[in-house]
C-alpha cells in the first residue's frame, strides 16, 4: 500500500478475516520508546477518497477490540465510511503477556491509575499511532475525532488536550471523584475542540457530582452534557446513536 509521502511504514499491516463485508479490519504494532503498542484498524471495503478518522479509546476491563469499540467501528465505519482505530490500553490485551479482560483487568487498570505513572506514556502511544495512521491514503488527517468514555475519558482527555490535530470528541462515565484524576482537570481546561459529554442516571461506579466537575473543566465553548438511563456499562440504543451522529455532524459535516 502506498503512503501519502510514499515512503515505507514503520509498522505491518496485517489483514484479518470479517464477518460484515462491508469492513475491513487490519492490525498492526508499534515501537513507541520501546513499549509494544499494539493497534487495530477498520476502514470500509468500498472506500470512497480519504474519510476522517475517529480514535476509539476503550473501558478498563475491556481492550483494543471489545464490544464496545466493535460497536462504533460498525456504525462509523460501517455506515459512514470513517476509519476507525484502537489500541490495547496499558494493561490491556495484547500487551499482557496472556491475555485477560473482565475484572482482572480493570483491577490492574485501577492499580495502575492510582500509581499516576501511565497518562504520559498512553499519549505518547496514542500521537505516535495517529503519525503512522495520518499517513494512509484512506485517512482525511485534517478530519480526526476522538471517542472514549470510562478509561477512554481518563487517557482521553489528555490526548485530546495534547493533540491539535483532533477537532471533535466523545467523553464521559468518568469524574473528579476518582483519586488520580487530577491530571485531568489541568488538561480538561486546554480542550478547545467540540466535545459531547456522556453521563448515566445510575452509574455506580462514579458520583454524578464527580461527572458533573469533570464536565465543568472542560475549557470547550462548544460542550454538551447528555443523560442516558442506566449503570456504568456499554453505550447502546440512543447513546450509542449519539455518539456517531456527533462525530459524524462534527468531522463530516456536508453529509
Amino acid at each position: 500500500m502506498e503512503t501519502k509521502q510514499d515512503e515505507k511504514l514503520p509498522i505491518d499491516l496485517v489483514e484479518l478475516a470479517v464477518q460484515d463485508p462491508r469492513l475491513r479490519i487490519r492490525e498492526f504494532t508499534l515501537d513507541v520508546a520501546g513499549r509494544r503498542v499494539p493497534a487495530r484498524l477498520w476502514s470500509a471495503r468500498q472506500a470512497a477518497g480519504p474519510a476522517p478518522l475517529v480514535l476509539v479509546g476503550h473501558g478498563g476491563s475491556g481492550h483494543k477490540a471489545s464490544q464496545l469499540v466493535l460497536d462504533i467501528a460498525a456504525l462509523l465505519a460501517g455506515d459512514h465510511g470513517f476509519v476507525v482505530a484502537a489500541i490495547d490500553g496499558p494493561v490491556h490485551g495484547a500487551r499482557r503477556a496472556s491475555f485477560a479482560d473482565g475484572p482482572v483487568v480493570r483491577q490492574a487498570f485501577r492499580e495502575l491509575w492510582a500509581a499516576g505513572t501511565s497518562i504520559d506514556a498512553m499519549v505518547d502511544d496514542w500521537r505516535a499511532v495517529t503519525d503512522v495512521l495520518c499517513r494512509l491514503p484512506e485517512v482525511d488527517a485534517s478530519a480526526l475525532g476522538w471517542y472514549g468514555i470510562s478509561m477512554g475519558t481518563a487517557y482521553g482527555i489528555p490526548v485530546v488536550a495534547a493533540d491539535a490535530r483532533i477537532r471533535a470528541a466523545v467523553l464521559g462515565m468518568w469524574g473528579t471523584c476518582r483519586a488520580g484524576s487530577e491530571r485531568l482537570v489541568t488538561d480538561g481546561r486546554r480542550i478547545g475542540c467540540p466535545v459531547l459529554f456522556q453521563q448515566k442516571t445510575d452509574d455506580e461506579v462514579f458520583t454524578p457530582a464527580g461527572q458533573a466537575d469533570l464536565y465543568a473543566q472542560i475549557g470547550s465553548e462548544r460542550k454538551e452534557l447528555r443523560l442516558y438511563p442506566g449503570r456504568h456499562t456499554d453505550p447502546e440504543g440512543a447513546q450509542l446513536a449519539d455518539i456517531a451522529q456527533f462525530l459524524v455532524r462534527q468531522l463530516r459535516p456536508e453529509a
